[in-house]
């Protein structure tokens, strides 16, 4: 391999690393603002106590807001990773 196409591999290596630390970070963080944006937009409803009395349609609707919007984010982090690696390759 010549030094034209290590240091291009190198970059791309490092867009990935980084974009996948700030991508599980920001993951994370999602994970633990969603539900409590949730709690705050149906200020009459207390989806822990539903969710434990064994309400279905609360814990269904919960668990597919905030995976929705957990998948959403992740798509997009990885569509950032994928362009800094297309990026750094050309």
């Amino acid at each position: 391999m010549t030094h034209e196409t290590l240091i291009p591999l190198g970059w791309a290596a490092a867009f990935t690393v980084f974009g996948a630390l700030l991508g599980i970070v920001l993951v994370l963080v999602a994970a633990s603002f969603v539900p409590r944006l949730l709690n705050k937009l149906t200020p009459h409803i207390d989806e822990g106590r539903e969710i434990a009395r064994g309400n279905r349609a609360v814990a269904h609707y919960f668990g597919l807001v905030c995976g929705a919007s957990i998948l959403g984010l992740s798509l997009v982090v990885a569509a950032a990773v994928l362009g800094g690696i297309i990026t750094a390759a050309l």
